[in-house]
């Protein structure tokens, strides 16, 4: 991690298990200990994926083993109010709720008009809550993949697919206009770099739009991508120049591995960075570029990564800015990191969790990601499971 040797040290710790877990019963506790056991096992979270799926697709009835297990762990519940529990108990930590809704991938229009729907839904219920300080989308959720590719790589559309893009580009706005007449910031979230540049497109028009005062619309940087300190320096500047607030949410990124081998495949310069130690510089970069321009842009660092984590606090603390200041959140998913989540906000800085619902079949891809990705990073998960039994432990001395 590069950092100035002016940064002051911050007083957060991660290590306080009774903060991080003390929302937890026991039986969830032990349950959280057995789950995160069984999904450092790879083979045996390939193959409960691939089963999961076959299963759904043949009709089996799995929902309730899902729902029970995974599901518990990672979603507030299929529908908004079956998560209102869940936003009440993160509330009680000074944590924020972002309603997730988890439906993407699908090619039918009357999904896609559903969807722009329950998103609508989503920032009404923020409106009346104190506990859900913004929401979030995915393109994807709204429009056909191929479509999307066929944006960005610029090739001529048909004119039915003119027509079609017309379609999403007014649910789009449908969905930034409501945030915008709630004050519901909503974060649009990042995507495969083969479509990203359609979503980069509509986010910054939106953001032109509708962030003159503050950011209601954001987009999101991935930061391993070794292109996007670039784009983040150009969106700061045309934010000054044009006169509106740059709304940013970093993370590190979801699609490594699918990245490069599609590059890989097709020729072309994998648009990855070429190690982890890059992609941590850049985020912290991006978060150190960020601090220096709070006159034009809010942003969000989500991620999981402690010391990322701890430098945000120390560029906070070094410009003697409010903990709580509004342009800058910290977030999290559902189900991981609680030691970072309830420390920061603990200590009183803004945190949210992504809190994703929806029908069990259709939220599979996201869940699957979720245990993939707690099995490729096994040290991170190592000591989340560690510092569970650290909890276990002390509650029974």
């Amino acid at each position: 991690m590069t950092t100035s040797n002016t940064v002051k040290q911050s007083t957060v710790t991660f290590e306080n298990t009774e903060i991080a877990f003390g929302n937890k019963s026991k039986k969830e506790l032990d349950f959280s200990i057995w789950l995160f056991r069984m999904m450092q096992r790879p083979a045996l979270v390939n193959f409960a994926s691939k089963a999961a799926l076959l299963a759904i697709k043949m009709r089996f009835p799995i929902t309730g083993i899902v729902k029970a297990t995974i599901f518990k762990q990672f979603c507030g519940g299929e529908t908004i109010s079956e998560c209102d529990q869940s936003i009440i108990e993160l509330g009680k930590a000074n944590i924020g709720a972002i309603l997730d809704y988890s439906v993407e991938g699908a090619n039918e229009e009357d999904v896609f008009d559903r969807t722009t729907a329950e998103l609508i839904r989503n920032s009404d219920k923020a409106a009346s809550s104190p506990h859900i300080p913004v929401t979030c989308m995915k393109i994807t959720g709204v429009a056909r993949f191929n479509l999307l590719k066929k944006l960005s790589a610029n090739e001529e559309l048909t004119e039915s697919e003119r027509a079609e893009y017309g379609r999403v580009f007014l649910r789009v706005r449908s969905i930034c206009e409501r945030a915008a007449e709630n004050q519901v910031p909503i974060y649009i979230d990042a995507e495969e770099t083969w479509i990203q540049p359609a979503i980069d497109r509509m986010a910054e028009s939106l953001m032109r739009q509708y962030n003159k005062e503050r950011a209601i619309v954001f987009t999101t940087m991935q930061m391993y991508r070794w292109d996007q300190l670039d784009h983040l320096k150009k969106l700061i500047q045309e934010a000054q120049a044009e006169g509106f607030v740059a709304g940013v949410k970093f993370v590190r990124g979801a699609y490594l591995e699918k990245e490069n081998a599609r590059a890989k495949e097709m020729g072309y310069k994998t648009p990855m960075q070429p190690n982890k130690e890059s992609t941590d510089n850049d985020y912290n970069e991006a978060l150190k570029i960020s601090i220096d321009n709070l006159d034009n842009i809010e942003f969000c660092a989500g991620t999981h990564n402690e010391k990322s984590s701890l430098y945000l606090t120390e560029l906070i603390l070094e410009k003697g800015l409010e903990k709580n200041i509004q342009n800058v959140y910290f977030s999290q998913l559902y189900g991981m990191s609680d030691h970072i989540s309830y420390n920061l906000a603990n200590a009183g800085y803004n945190v949210s969790k992504y809190l994703p619902y929806g029908p069990v079949k259709d939220a599979m891809p996201y869940l699957i990601r979720r245990a993939e990705e707690n099995t490729a990073i096994a040290g991170q998960m190592g000591k989340e499971l560690n510092l569970l039994m650290k909890e276990k432990e002390r509650r029974a001395n």
